[in-house]
C-alpha cells in the first residue's frame, strides 16, 4: 500500500462515544476557550470558572460529573461549537509526536484511531493537523 494519500480522516474517524471526554486527567482551558464557552453558556468568565471548572496546576479543568465524564457531554458534546483547543486537536495531540506509542495508547480508548499505519505516516499526519490549528 502506498502512504503517501493517508489523509487525517483515515487514521482517525469519530465515532461521537464521548469516551474521549471521560476521565484521563480533565480537559485543560486556554484562556480563549474560557472567554469563549463563558460567551457561549452567558456567563462571565469568573462565573464559569468557579462553577465549572477546578483549578490544577494554576490552570482551570473542566469539571468532570459523577461518571468521570465532562460535565458538558451529555450523549453529545453540549459546547461543540466553542469546544476547547484540548478537544478541537484530539487525537492530533503533540504527546503523539514526543512518543509515538501515546497514539496506540490513546487508541485503547478511542474506537476511531487506526493503528494499522507506519509510526512515520501517523506522525507526519499529526504534525500536519496541528500546522493547520495554530
Amino acid at each position: 500500500m502506498t502512504y503517501d494519500i493517508i489523509k487525517a480522516s483515515t487514521i482517525f474517524q469519530c465515532k461521537k462515544c464521548g469516551d474521549c471526554c471521560k476521565g484521563y486527567g480533565g480537559t485543560y482551558l486556554t484562556p480563549d476557550d474560557v472567554e469563549a464557552i463563558s460567551r457561549f453558556i452567558h456567563t462571565s468568565p469568573d462565573t464559569f470558572i468557579e462553577e465549572y471548572c477546578q483549578i490544577s496546576g494554576k490552570r482551570p479543568v473542566i469539571r468532570q460529573n459523577k461518571k468521570g465524564y465532562c460535565i458538558f457531554w451529555d450523549e453529545i458534546c453540549t459546547i461543540h461549537p466553542v469546544k476547547p483547543k484540548m478537544c478541537r486537536e484530539w487525537p492530533f495531540i503533540r504527546p503523539v509526536l514526543a512518543d509515538i506509542r501515546n497514539w496506540e495508547i490513546m487508541a485503547g480508548s478511542c474506537p476511531g484511531i487506526h493503528t494499522d499505519f507506519p509510526d512515520e505516516v501517523i506522525k507526519t499526519i499529526v504534525e500536519d493537523e496541528l500546522s493547520k490549528k495554530h
